[in-house]
């Protein structure tokens, strides 16, 4: 068994839940888009928002990139791009997009028992760290239609998907015309995020599908911030949102 707890940027744990792995090894590929889990989970932060501040944030965030700020002190974010997938004013749940790790893909397919892959001229060879929560649970970020178990739509042309038979696909050349397999989420309780944007700690802007498929991962921060016309080279403590 694994114990899960969901990650707080005030550097608590809001508690464990414990989940079994399913296979050996250390990574499971798990049904874990049920959002209300994640707010039940979230509402046990110790986290209390300052609301004046956040009057004014109060569009979902679902669909937008968080652009990381020069001013970001936290190593589990610092010069991160993260799309968000799910927002709403119980929680948020996003995926780090540009900090790739030293798996390869070929070793999560060797996880779930796929062990002669079929050559994924698709698939992604580089597995990516979507977050500090659950570390040991799979996500693809993908194109295409939601046609696999579990899986979110987050805007036209991109879904998030949890489920292994999406992973089964893709060992057989069957999977997504583009694809970002990652292993963790990024996680922020009931107004948590809203404090994070009103304290100036990131930059949002509507998500670009192509900065995620089209651009090279090390390249994906500056593209973001781009679309909003902000050179973070050019920063030092500036702060602001679109």
């Amino acid at each position: 068994m694994i114990a899960l707890g969901v990650y707080s940027r005030n550097g608590r744990d809001s508690g464990l839940l414990p989940v079994s792995t399913g296979v050996s090894g250390i990574y499971g590929w798990y049904d874990i888009l049920g959002i209300s889990f994640f707010y039940r989970k979230f509402a046990n932060l110790d986290f209390y928002p300052d609301t004046a501040l956040m009057s004014s944030i109060t569009q979902s965030l679902k669909n937008h990139f968080l652009i990381a700020m020069p001013r970001m002190a936290d190593p589990s974010f610092a010069k991160t791009l993260t799309l968000i997938c799910e927002h709403s004013k119980d929680g948020a749940l996003g995926i780090i997009i540009n900090r790739p790790t030293d798996l390869k893909l070929q070793e999560v397919f060797s996880q779930i028992g796929i062990e002669e892959p079929e050559i994924c001229s698709r698939s992604p060879e580089t597995v990516f760290s979507g977050g500090p929560v659950a570390k040991e649970r799979g996500f693809v970020l993908h194109s295409g239609e939601a046609r696999w178990e579990s899986t979110l739509r987050i805007n036209n042309g991109l879904q998030l998907t949890s489920s292994r038979d999406i992973l089964f696909a893709m060992a057989t050349d069957e999977g997504p015309e583009n694809a970002i397999v990652a292993l963790g989420y990024s996680g922020w309780g009931k107004g948590q995020l809203e404090q994070e944007i009103s304290d100036n700690s990131w930059l949002t802007c509507v998500t670009d599908n192509s900065v995620i498929f089209d651009t090279p991962f090390h390249y994906r921060l500056d593209a973001a911030a781009s679309l909003i016309g902000v050179n973070l080279k050019l920063m030092s403590n500036q702060v602001g949102h679109a």
